[in-house]
């Protein structure tokens, strides 16, 4: 069971949330909070495995919450979900240590995929977050835990693998039983994803990640 605490400043949300999250099988909610503060006190008493992260709370911000949470408890997984879009928001809870982050717009399917990303030890921002900041958070973080391919797919792995070994587009839809059209749709988002624009950057990332040898 995933024990889920909920912090954000609108009961409505809240309550919202609870409703959506309880309904999944396998998952806990165990608690409320409606600042940063609360948070970081109820982290202690309920010790829950995912916290979903307001930034904009009163009394201790999400962002600043993030932070001493992370000092108290670096094992929680934290996902922002916020009204905010803004590069700067994104970055700073990366930086505070969250490793999910969500617009308060998105479907409820994004978070039910956070979930189950983070608590695979990935990272996972919402569609509408510029991949561009996922280069920022491993700029930020060079030695995290968190590898390059965890943010990437299983099939965005495997034709990885197979283009770093200097396999066709057509041979990798083969092989893998696809179209070369949408060989090269994997193709495109794995490189927007890595922040590359060559087969031999995706290649150097492969051989350090081990997916393939010289």
């Amino acid at each position: 069971m995933i024990r889920i605490l909920i912090a954000d400043d609108h009961k409505i949300v809240r309550d919202g949330l609870r409703s959506l999250l309880e309904k999944q099988k396998g998952l806990q909610v165990v608690g409320e909070a409606d600042n940063g503060r609360i948070a970081l006190r109820l982290l202690k008493e309920l010790k829950p495995d995912i916290i979903i992260m307001d930034i904009a709370m009163p009394d201790m911000n999400g962002i600043d919450a993030t932070r001493q949470i992370m000092g108290v408890n670096p094992d929680v997984r934290v996902i922002a979900l916020s009204m905010h879009s803004d590069k700067r928001y994104v970055t700073k809870m990366l930086q505070a240590g969250a490793v999910g982050y969500l617009l308060k717009d998105n479907d409820f399917e994004d978070l039910s995929k956070a979930i189950l990303a983070v608590m695979a030890g990935k990272i996972y921002l919402g569609p509408e977050i510029n991949e561009d900041l996922i280069a920022d958070y491993l700029r930020i973080h060079p030695d995290s835990e968190f590898s390059v391919l965890n943010i990437l797919t299983q099939r965005e792995i495997e034709v990885l693998r197979l283009l770093s070994e200097g396999k066709t587009s057509r041979a990798i839809a083969d092989a893998l039983h696809l179209s070369v059209k949408t060989v090269e749709t994997y193709r495109k988002q794995i490189m927007d994803k890595l922040n590359v624009h060559t087969v031999a950057e995706l290649t150097k990332y492969a051989l350090r990640e081990g997916l393939t040898t010289l």
